[in-house]
């Protein structure tokens, strides 16, 4: 049914739109990606699953509605997945008025041109758990109270509303995806389990020798994002859009992460982890655990990773990686190449 299908997917570099472009291609698929104009372009993801001669790229700037407009016409997707954003919760601390305009509004400007241009296109908003911020209510669902504690979360909140509204106001087929984390060896080393894995097996091999975290207390809903990428598929070949909980169902700690991984390489944590105010946030969702009974019933989507499973494939792909650079390979890999954060001065600590 899928056969002959264009896609369009924002964000393709990232780890959701690379394994999203994966699953399409697979499933015959045209596919066509933007990203971001960069003196250092960032193709290593799509390089890793094998894809990159396999995707029509397009260039856009989310923040002018020109290149938007541009890249559906080049693409006239039947579903256009809207992934790219400034995606990081600490990030948006530093930059609150970009990650407005990246996560929030950019948004806007496309389903509007959505509207305008080929109203028929299945569009996927990639909403996030972190709207549901200090929410005290466990699990959350598609009706739970939103209320964000980043500008990360309020510009998506922003983005998720505007899709709704479109949806009910002109008709498009529009649906968002409430994602829960969801993590994979392609999750990018800003994020907190990528930065555990990536340290842990630097730390086996001899590379480095701690481990800095701030809120270990800090507890999510953790998936494996290959599988999440499905969900979301899943959604635009419903005959009526609708929002969904994509989630486990099950809530681990930073600490729990933290303590799985280093258990995985035999060492001790303790002798390795260091708390850093520097990587503690002005605020802090406290616990997030999502209840994805519609995605279930309706979709027939569950997840099938565990998060001991999870932890496991995330530390031994990042060990692999660190043994075959020290033994002088070449690959695709952002590791080498990453800022010590230990040297980065930001704006975000306590005062």
């Amino acid at each position: 049914m899928s056969q002959g299908r264009r896609a369009l997917i924002t964000g393709v570099t990232g780890q959701d739109g690379a394994y999203l472009a994966q699953l399409l291609l697979g499933k015959g698929y045209e596919v066509y990606g933007t990203f971001r104009r960069s003196s250092s372009p960032n193709f290593w993801r799509l390089h890793v699953l094998d894809i990159a001669t396999d995707i029509q790229l397009v260039p856009i700037d989310l923040s002018d509605a020109s290149s938007l407009l541009e890249a559906i016409r080049i693409a006239q997707p039947d579903e256009l997945y809207n992934l790219a954003a400034q995606s990081f919760v600490g990030t948006s601390f530093e930059t609150p008025l970009s990650t407005a305009e990246v996560s929030g509004l950019s948004t806007a400007r496309l389903v509007e041109m959505v509207r305008h241009l080929k109203p028929d296109t299945r569009f996927y908003q990639a909403s996030t758990s972190e709207m549901f911020g200090s929410n005290s209510e466990v699990p959350q669902s598609e009706t739970s109270e939103m209320v964000p504690m980043s500008p990360y979360a309020a510009a998506k909140l922003y983005a998720h509303g505007i899709t709704r509204m479109y949806r009910e106001a002109y008709g498009l087929h529009a649906s968002a995806g409430i994602l829960f984390n969801h993590e994979s060896p392609l999750r990018g080393l800003e994020f907190v389990t990528r930065k555990i894995s990536n340290a842990v097996a630097k730390i086996k091999v001899g590379v480095t020798d701690s481990l800095h975290l701030g809120n270990l207390e800090a507890r999510r809903d953790w998936g494996y994002a290959p599988e999440y990428v499905e969900a979301m598929w899943l959604m635009l070949q419903q005959d009526e859009p609708a929002d969904y909980v994509i989630a486990t169902g099950e809530s681990h700690s930073v600490r729990e992460f933290t303590e799985a991984a280093f258990a995985l390489v035999d060492l001790d944590p303790e002798q390795y982890l260091r708390h850093d105010e520097r990587f503690t946030r002005p605020l802090d969702v406290p616990l997030l655990m999502g209840d994805a009974t519609r995605a279930r019933e309706t979709l027939g989507w569950q997840h099938a990773t565990s998060f001991q499973k999870l932890v496991e494939v995330m530390v031994r792909a990042d060990l692999e990686r660190w043994q075959s650079w020290q033994a002088g390979k070449t690959f695709p890999w952002d590791a080498p190449f990453h800022t010590d954060e230990m040297r980065v001065i930001t704006r975000t600590l306590r005062v």
